[in-house]
């Protein structure tokens, strides 16, 4: 088993206007949003027969967590 490796973070950056008008507040000074979202991910490399496989495909994980696993020979 190798892992955690931690891959680097992703950050997705959304800035928007708070008013529809485009007006913003003030004396024409635009107020602004500023949203991030971070996306961290980790590889865990395991060599392991078909029971251990079906066995860590049962671990339950957290509502946000997605997990992707792949195969290989």
């Amino acid at each position: 088993m190798k892992g955690p490796i931690p891959l680097p973070t992703k950050h997705l950056k959304v800035v928007t206007m708070k008013t529809p008008c485009g007006d913003g507040t003030g004396h024409g000074n635009a107020t602004w949003d500023r949203w991030e979202m971070r996306v961290h991910k980790r590889i865990v490399d395991v060599s392991a027969d078909e029971r251990t496989l079906r066995q860590i495909m049962r671990v339950q994980v957290p509502d946000g967590v997605q997990i992707s696993i792949e195969l290989k020979d």
